[in-house]
């Protein structure tokens, strides 16, 4: 058997037409590699040398074995000892972009003539250097993907001037994990509105949107710290929604997960709030005016590992790299869940807001926002309100009511006369009568409500008449028209009646008294 021909042989351009040819027809490198006695690390460095620079079989057909070699970088190496020179922190920077990678570079300093070795020799000469410069990492970061957030332990205190109460400033801090790009600022606690605000003004600093957030277990933002499914705080979730960013949480007890801003938390602390740490502040304001200038010049500082400041670094790699913020300016809610009560009125801050009554003793839940107060069942929508500040009232929308509770609501006396006015001149006259015979509105409401009953029994044009025939008599009341319609006094003529002294009602007088004389 003969024996392989390796890289530094010297592989003839005949054996390198060979292998195209068969690289062409659809054959698997290791059985190109056999065909032709050769390594397989050889066919694969002619293959990606051939595809880097376009050239076919047929095109490698038309070329001399000279102009083959030139073509694949394979002529007479000029400098020997060009590799020492070559700039991989550069190159280090440029594999942090997207789709870059070092067979692109390497292929590109053939190109320029900045070195002339094989893929694999540059890949092994560019492992020792990231060796020597102690530049090795578990993990790889691309341009604009991971922006990886948390606070520093230690805290600044804030004393109200007027009040003297002290309020430790809790310090959080962003950072890039490309670039290393740091954002730092004070807010008054933890909580989830300081957390996702301070969210908010970083990405504002940043300019863009990374691929995603990456945050310590804090509650604010993970409810549930699971190391497979980590459960993420609903409000948390629509700010991720919002900026279009995937929220990805380190896992528990996990601190190599966040190793970029765990050390980005070590320099905020050294360089921000260590020389910070005999100022007093009175606001907030000031505190954070002194931690933007100390920070600007953390990031305008030369990394001595990588040879440029993290602005730099910055500028170059990930800022491209990020999206676009949003057009439109992101507005914190909290969320709780709620049930419904039998009066279809769920509670906010000792307030109470309508659902629709179907709804009553469901779960559902609330979405509370500074001016707004929506509620949401099965992911949908059901009822919107303003939000109040004012306690222990109702705010209500007549569509939320059952049927019969609406008709309650709409009572009034405007709208019993307007009633009245469709069915006659007499049934309003009645109708006053009866207001006239209360002493507050609502008692007559249950009369009227009586008198449309009859409407709806007898018809609209008897009670009418009966109505008419009540007045003549100066009769007020429903027992007086249920009465007449009952006894279909309503169809004889008025004039025809005799004239009867007005029965009195008083509590004295019993038995069917049908007038009273003066003796």
């Amino acid at each position: 058997m003969s024996k392989r021909t390796g890289q530094g042989a010297g592989l003839s351009m005949d054996k390198f037409r060979e292998i195209m040819r068969l690289h062409e027809l659809g054959h698997s490198q290791c059985s190109i590699a056999q065909s032709c006695a050769v390594a397989r690390s050889t066919v694969q460095d002619y293959i990606r040398r051939a595809t880097a620079k376009g050239l076919s079989y047929e095109q490698i057909q038309q070329l001399s074995d000279s102009e083959a070699k030139t073509q694949l970088g394979k002529g007479k190496r000029a400098v020997k000892e060009k590799l020492e020179t070559i700039d991989f922190t550069t190159l280090e920077i440029e594999l942090q972009r997207k789709g870059v990678t070092l067979a692109l570079l390497w292929q590109e300093g053939i190109d320029k003539q900045q070195w002339d070795c094989s893929y694999g020799t540059f890949c092994r000469r560019y492992n020792k250097w990231k060796v020597r410069h102690q530049l090795t990492m578990r993990q790889v970061y691309k341009a604009g993907e991971k922006l990886f957030v948390d606070y520093c332990g230690p805290t600044v205190e804030v004393m109200h001037p007027e009040t003297q109460t002290v309020t430790k400033a809790q310090i959080f801090v962003a950072c890039f994990g490309a670039s290393n790009y740091t954002y730092a600022e004070a807010t008054p606690s933890q909580e989830l509105p300081h957390w996702i605000g301070a969210h908010q003004r970083a990405l504002q600093f940043f300019g863009g949107v990374p691929e995603c957030i990456v945050p310590d277990n804090l509650k604010s933002g993970v409810t549930d710290p699971c190391r497979y499914e980590p459960g993420i705080n609903r409000s948390y979730e629509e700010f991720a929604r919002h900026f279009n960013v995937v929220i990805l949480p380190a896992r528990p007890n996990k601190p190599k997960d966040k190793a970029k801003v765990e050390k980005a938390v070590q320099e905020v602390e050294r360089q921000i709030l260590a020389p910070l740490r005999h100022e007093r502040f009175t606001n907030f304001t000031d505190l954070n005016a002194a931690i933007l200038v100390r920070l600007q010049h953390l990031n305008d500082r030369v990394m001595s590992g990588y040879g440029v400041s993290r602005q730099v670094l910055f500028e170059q790699v990930d800022k491209p790299a990020l999206k676009a913020l949003p057009s439109q300016t992101f507005t914190f809610a909290r969320w709780k869940t709620a049930k419904v009560n039998l009066d279809y009125h769920l509670e906010v801050e000792k307030h109470y807001y309508s659902v629709p009554y179907w709804y009553v003793q469901r779960e559902v839940q609330v979405k509370i926002a500074e001016h707004l107060i929506e509620v949401f069942h099965d992911h949908q929508r059901i009822a919107v309100h303003e939000r109040s500040r004012v306690q222990y009232r109702h705010s209500t929308v007549a569509e939320h009511m059952p049927p019969e509770h609406w008709a309650y609501k709409r009572q009034s006396k405007e709208r019993f006369l307007a009633w009245a006015d469709q069915i006659g001149s007499h049934t309003r006259a009645q109708v006053e009568a009866i207001f006239n015979t209360k002493a507050h509105e609502e008692q007559a409401f249950r009369s009227i409500r009586g008198m449309q009953r009859l409407a709806t029994t007898h018809g609209t044009e008897r009670l009418e008449a009966a109505c008419r025939r009540a007045n003549a008599f100066g009769m007020v009341g429903l027992r007086r028209l249920r009465s007449i319609l009952a006894t279909r006094l309503d169809t004889a003529s008025v004039e025809s009646e005799p004239v009867v002294t007005p029965v009195i009602e008083h509590t004295n007088l019993r038995g069917s008294v049908l007038s009273l004389t003066s003796t």
